[in-house]
Parts: C-alpha cells; sequence; structure tokens
C-alpha cells in the first residue's frame, strides 16, 4: 500500500514537473521570460500606419535584437502611432541619424521593427526620435491598388 502510493507522489511530481517546464517552454517562444529587462534607454519613432506590430516586439539592426517596443499610442495632435522602443544599453553608439521601418517576419509572421545605421557620428541619445520611418505594408492596401489598377 505504502508503494503504491510512493508512485502516485512520483507521477504526480513527474507530471508538474513537465506542466512546468511546458510553461517555460511557452513564455520563451513568446518572449516573455525577461524578469529583470536589461537596463536601457528610450527613443521615439512616429509612424503612419504600425499594422499589426505588438508591444514587446523586437527591435533589430543587422539581424541582431538591440531591443523591444515598450509602447504604442496614437499622438492625437500629429494623427500618427508613437512608437516608443527600449534600446539596451550595450547599443549607446547608433548613429542619430538612424532610420526605422516596420517588417514582417516571414509570409504570416510576426512584425518588428527595423533599424538601419545613419552616417553621424553623434550617437541618438536617451530620450530621441528616430526621424526617417517606414510604415508597415498592409496587405490589403496593395490588393486594392493591385485591383484598382486593373480596372484601369
Amino acid at each position: 500500500m505504502a508503494s503504491q502510493r510512493m508512485i502516485e507522489i512520483w507521477v504526480g511530481a513527474f507530471v508538474a514537473a513537465g506542466l512546468a517546464a511546458l510553461m517555460v517552454l511557452a513564455l520563451q517562444i513568446a518572449g516573455l521570460t525577461e524578469l529583470r529587462p536589461p537596463p536601457g534607454y528610450q527613443v521615439t519613432a512616429y509612424f503612419d500606419n504600425v499594422g499589426g506590430l505588438r508591444e514587446k516586439a523586437p527591435v533589430n539592426m543587422a539581424g541582431v535584437r538591440v531591443g523591444r517596443v515598450e509602447s504604442i499610442q496614437l499622438d492625437s495632435e500629429r494623427h500618427q502611432a508613437r512608437v516608443v522602443l527600449k534600446i539596451d544599453q550595450r547599443y549607446n553608439r547608433i548613429p542619430r541619424d538612424t532610420g526605422a521601418a516596420i517588417y514582417t517576419a516571414g509570409l504570416l509572421g510576426e512584425q518588428y521593427i527595423g533599424l538601419e545605421a545613419g552616417w553621424e557620428d553623434e550617437p541618438l541619445a536617451a530620450g530621441g526620435r528616430i526621424e526617417n520611418t517606414q510604415s508597415a505594408v498592409v496587405l490589403e492596401r496593395i490588393i486594392g491598388q493591385f485591383m484598382t489598377g486593373m480596372g484601369d
């Protein structure tokens, strides 16, 4: 009887450990495992259309993740999306005239922001603004333009 009880306890512990491992894996895939995000600085970029960009989306430069999207809000004065990026502190030499564009990872993948380095020697400072931006490509708009172009 005690042997049967011990087996049940071990099976229960094994199942609980498996569920915990699956939860950790799911959080890692979703990119939500950073308990303490690395120190960094914030910069702002304005876009006409952010498409399906989400908070915590990666910010890449030359294929390397250099930060994350901190927040996305509508600026009521400019009528544009105000995107706040948190750049990791170790990447503090990004040129001030760097451009930002919204890309899609793969055909149906998540959207992210890609930074294209500029040529100025002066770095992008905390609280700075990325002036040169390119909005997300909206597939419905392209299809609509194609269809209206075919009718002419």
